[in-house]
């Protein structure tokens, strides 16, 4: 009995050993993840890696960011020069002197990263994967061969945990959605989606395309689709007409201040809402910003002026 006494408190007093020493809150890896959280939750939604995982590999791999391998050549994931034409570095590694990915700035590596993945093949298995399935990539990653490591995966799910990373793989939160373009003109397009979205007046929109439902696009963008009805003053079960936009936040209160002493004259074809979602406005503020609307029972006629901010 005593000797089975004494093999469980060995046991509980190696344990922690066994299981590695417990991971705690770093400064670093804070200022870390604030400088790239935005480019992280970028690349998601342009190829389909959970920003979590982004996050948590560039921390661990570049020692956020402090590698000698980053501060050469930028490389955030320590990606090695395979099937790569350009700039290299070399550093030591599995193996002395070892060609890695050089880059100009750490947006090139970030998404070369994204890139490497959603082109291998030995991680294609990866994006069936639901996006907030942070555990489920950690460890598809590790069995893909990304690292050598065998508590790689854990590390990740560590680190991922503590800085609460998963925060940034919820599609449902667009405020987290920073997308460094900010014209219409230049659209973004989400992995595994029809649709591209782009942003405007602080907020995101698509245009409608053939077969379109609210229920379609919800189901596509990951927000409810009645929610979605909500915010563009619609019924769930309207029809859609093909090339309408439709807003993926609640719409705006003004248009942007550059149409301060600008209005809006009315073109052909052009009803108040159709202007109120151009804008990105609420219907319901169109009308306040112009109470001369209730002298024709809110109807417009082309020419009229309407104000928008």
């Amino acid at each position: 009995m005593r000797r089975i006494l004494t093999f469980i408190l060995l046991f509980l007093f190696l344990l922690p050993t066994v299981a590695g020493p417990r991971m705690r809150w770093n400064p670093r890896y804070q200022n870390y993840i604030n400088q790239y959280k935005d480019l992280a939750i970028e690349e998601m939604f342009q190829y389909g890696v959970p920003a979590s995982i982004t996050l948590a590999q560039g921390l661990l791999e570049s020692a956020a960011g402090n590698s000698e391998l980053t501060r050469k050549g930028n490389n955030h994931f320590g990606i090695k020069c395979h099937g790569w034409s350009g700039r290299a570095v070399y550093h030591d590694d599995d193996a002395l002197g070892e060609c890695f990915r050089a880059y100009d700035n750490a947006e090139q590596s970030y998404e070369d990263h994204c890139q490497f993945l959603r082109g291998g093949r030995r991680y294609r298995g990866l994006f069936d994967l639901d996006r907030n399935d942070y555990r489920g990539w950690a460890r598809g990653l590790k069995a893909a061969g990304y690292a050598t490591n065998p508590h790689y995966a854990q590390r990740l799910i560590d680190i991922i945990e503590l800085y609460k990373l998963y925060e940034y793989d919820n599609a449902r939160s667009y405020d987290k959605f920073m997308v460094k373009r900010a014209e219409i003109d230049k659209p973004v397009t989400p992995a595994g989606t029809l649709h591209s979205i782009s942003r405007y007046n602080d907020n995101y929109f698509i245009k409608v395309r053939p077969g379109d439902t609210f229920k379609a696009i919800g189901k596509e963008i990951g927000i409810s689709g009645k929610k979605i009805a909500k915010w563009n003053e619609r019924e769930y079960n309207d029809r859609l007409q093909v090339g309408e936009i439709i807003w993926l936040k609640k719409k705006r209160k003004r248009a942007p201040k550059q149409y301060k002493d600008h209005p809006h004259y009315v073109r052909t074809g052009e009803s108040l809402y159709s202007i109120a979602q151009f804008y990105g406005v609420r219907l319901k503020n169109i009308i306040k910003m112009n109470p001369q609307l209730s002298r024709t029972q809110y109807q417009v006629r082309v020419g009229d002026e309407i104000r928008v901010y």
